[in-house]
């Protein structure tokens, strides 16, 4: 059960990816944020004030999580899970793209995958009676932190109100992959559950290809394989 919690968190993140990716493409990426981190608090609030009886980037973000797990709380995979995590760190390498860009914006890929690997670990920490309400906390410390960005694009936060409506459900989205993420990691190995749900970059992938007929790279299909085949060891393991 926690795996496959697990793997649907890494669909609904892919989902609002490429859905994010899109809308970014109409309105300025500030408001994108903003009203998806306020989509995402609304239903955290909701989905945490129903839950009261039933309690409950990628590739360097995979890494820190499972090292973190692993010397700082204890985890301990089997051999399989093992072998699932090596496969996953160089299929989402491939996945998004690869060497081809690591020069550009590494700096940024790196501070971000640090911040996706602290919001798993810390999440993985809450216990069974804190219901959703850690989702909704996270939810607020990121509209507060999107805040003085928000107020340097004030003229770019009016767009049309079905675009508002388009940002509010993808943050809602993006919230319900982390209330999945959550319940995943109360029932699985923090260290299986992250890896299993950081596989959400190949969605975007298929997405492209399915809907837009973009074309991958023969770099792009390995890494979608080795996705494959992670999933597939780590929910055996």
């Amino acid at each position: 059960m926690g795996a496959l919690l697990a793997l649907t968190s890494a669909v609904c993140y892919g989902i609002v990816d490429f859905a994010g990716g899109l809308l970014s493409r109409h309105i300025h990426h500030t408001a994108v944020t903003v009203f998806g981190q306020l989509g995402g608090l609304l239903l955290a609030c909701a989905a945490a004030f129903s839950s009261v009886v039933v309690p409950v980037s990628a590739v360097t973000g995979v890494a820190l999580s499972v090292l973190c797990g692993v010397l700082v709380l204890g985890d301990r995979p089997g051999a399989l899970a093992w072998l699932g995590i090596a496969v996953t760190v160089p299929a989402l390498w491939f996945v998004v793209g690869g060497a081809a860009d690591a020069g550009k914006g590494a700096a940024d890929g790196l501070l971000a995958s640090a911040g996706v690997a602290v919001q798993y670990l810390a999440l993985g920490q809450a216990g069974p009676g804190s219901g959703l309400w850690p989702v909704a906390a996270g939810r607020v410390a990121a509209v507060l932190v999107l805040l003085p960005d928000a107020a340097r694009h004030a003229r770019r936060l009016k767009p049309p109100p079905v675009r508002c409506v388009q940002a509010l459900l993808i943050g809602a989205g993006a919230a319900l992959g982390l209330v999945l993420y959550l319940l995943a990691a109360q029932r699985q190995l923090p260290a299986v559950a992250v890896v299993l749900a950081s596989l959400y970059p190949a969605l975007p992938v298929i997405l492209g290809v399915a809907l837009l007929h973009e074309r991958i790279s023969r770099r792009q299909a390995m890494g979608l394989l080795g996705a494959g085949v992670a999933t597939v060891l780590l929910t055996l393991g």
